[in-house]
Formats: C-alpha cells, structure tokens, sequence
C-alpha cells in the first residue's frame, strides 16, 4: 500500500490491552456518533405538525404563518368519509371534513401552548357550525392533535380559555378536540394555497368573542 501520512492504528491481539492512543480514537468516534444520532433526534424533536379548523382555511393560514417558528403551513380537508375530496364536496357538507389548516412549527422557536393560544382568538370556538356568515360542518371548530402530550395541551388550553368566557356571559366552546391517530390529511387545491398571499384583499372572514386568552397562559 503506498504511504498515505497516516499512520494506521491495529487493535491489540486478543486479550491484549488497548494503548491510550487508541483508547482515545475509540472514545471520539463513539462520541461523534452519538453526538450526530442526538442532533438528528433533537432535530426530529424540535421540528412538529398540528391541526387546526377555525372556520374558512384562508386567514387562518395567514394568521398562522404570520407567527415567529411557523416553518410552514397549508389547507386542507380533515375528519371526514370520502377519500381526497375536492372544495365543491367540502361544501356540500356531504363529505363531513373540516377545512384545516396544517402548520409545521419548530419547537424551539414558538410552543404549540402559543399557537393554541392564537387559534382560540382568531374564531368564536362557542359558535356551532358557524363562523359569521359561513355555515355548515366544513367551518366547524377543530384541533387535531399528533400526540397524547398535544391532546393534553389542547383540553387544558381548552378549559382555561372556558374559565375567562363563561364570566362574560358567553356559551360552551363546541371545539371538536381528538387524535389525529388514522385521520388523513387531503391537501386542498393549489389556488387555496397561501391564498391571502395571492390575494391579499380576499375573504377572509374570522368572527371571535373579542375575550383574549389569559396573559397568564402566554407561553412563547
């Protein structure tokens, strides 16, 4: 074999001790390993997916995509019967799917605890069925969640939004909260994408209770 200038390092023979050299080179190449194997992990980690329905998709992903974190969003259909469903059938009600917004966000930059505390504002979650003029089960309230600690999150964040509504005299919140666990996702024809973006005067109609959630509750 030609010189390389690099010495190659022979594990002793069996039963022989290993030099202090080797020792050491053993040691780094387990730790970089490890350390790469963390990284991936905490990458993995860091990086999430929920699922919100407040009504019409269309400000809610711009409301949603407006936060610090939010890596990325889209709309689509959720919770219904019928396999990749177009908006036509949506809007029958026929279908039984919501209109959803999916949003990507990293974990370390904005909390799914702060994108609850946006969805519960940005609609009226005591209104059935309806959010202003929008009417049918398409516009029904819905959180979704991709894990037990989300669904956790979600009916606490739930309950303490409750806990300012009721004294101002305001109804239930009907929101539909379950595991998204069998669930599919339809992404929603393109021209529904980023909507507001394309458009930026369109429809875009969120009715809220005008109660805010608890600052006590802010958790960034």
């Amino acid at each position: 074999m030609p010189p390389t200038g690099i010495e190659p390092v022979h594990p002793p023979p069996e039963g022989g001790a290993l030099s202090p050299e080797l020792r050491g080179l053993m040691s780094m190449s387990r730790l970089s390993a490890g350390a790469v194997i963390l990284r991936n992990c905490q990458n993995e980690r860091m990086s999430s997916i929920a699922y919100f329905a407040t009504g019409c998709f269309w400000g809610a992903e711009r409301r949603f995509w407006q936060m610090d974190g939010v890596t990325e969003t889209s709309v689509g259909y959720m919770g219904g019967t019928r396999a990749n469903p177009s908006y036509e059938q949506v809007c029958t009600g026929v279908t039984g799917h919501a209109e959803m917004v999916a949003v990507t966000f990293d974990e370390s930059q904005v909390s799914y605890q702060r994108l609850l505390e946006e969805f519960w504002v940005m609609h009226d979650p005591t209104s059935l069925n309806q959010q202003g003029g929008d009417i049918g089960t398409q516009y029904r309230s819905a959180i979704y969640t991709t894990t037990p600690e989300q669904y956790v999150t979600a009916v606490n964040s739930r309950n303490t939004y409750q806990n300012v509504l009721t004294p101002q005299g305001l109804d239930e919140i009907v929101t539909e909260i379950k595991s998204a666990e069998g669930i599919e996702y339809f992404l929603a024809e393109e021209y529904h994408q980023k909507y507001l973006a394309k458009n930026p005067n369109g429809y875009d109609c969120h009715s809220s209770t005008g109660v805010a959630y608890p600052s006590a509750g802010i958790n960034v």
